[in-house]
């Protein structure tokens, strides 16, 4: 089992902004290739952005490039989201969750991939 706890969720006003952290327990957390996933009031769960064990390869939605950062700390168990010029329709829940090792690229837009899900953290964004 892994369990993963995020923060840094807050209110923010838009052009602001936020750094999320996952932290990871239970297992070696360098096993697993790691996501964001974000789900809006009355919308479907939708990805965010994703990072391969070694943090060597990441991705991106289309309407995150360029103002997120993912990256990670393997000797430190956790994995970061910076996000800059936030925008109102960023407002969500963001969670974290782990895949095993071997995804990368395009299998990690897959939510079925992830094993691990936090509980999420929520971002709000005001204009």
């Amino acid at each position: 089992q892994v369990q993963l706890v995020e923060s840094g969720g807050g209110l923010v006003q838009a052009g602001g902004s936020l750094r999320l952290s996952c932290v990871a327990s239970g297992r070696t957390f360098s096993n697993y290739a790691m996501g964001w996933f974000r789900q809006a009031p009355g919308k479907e769960r939708e990805f965010v952005s994703g990072i391969t064990w070694n943090g060597g390869s990441t991705v991106y939605t289309d309407s995150v490039k360029g103002r997120f950062t993912i990256s990670r700390d393997n000797a430190k168990n956790t994995m970061y989201l910076q996000m800059n010029s936030l925008k109102p329709e960023d407002t969500a829940v963001y969670h974290c969750a782990a895949a095993p090792e071997y995804y990368s690229g395009r299998y990690l837009y897959n939510s079925r991939n992830y094993n691990y899900w936090g509980q999420g953290t929520q971002v709000t964004v005001s204009s």
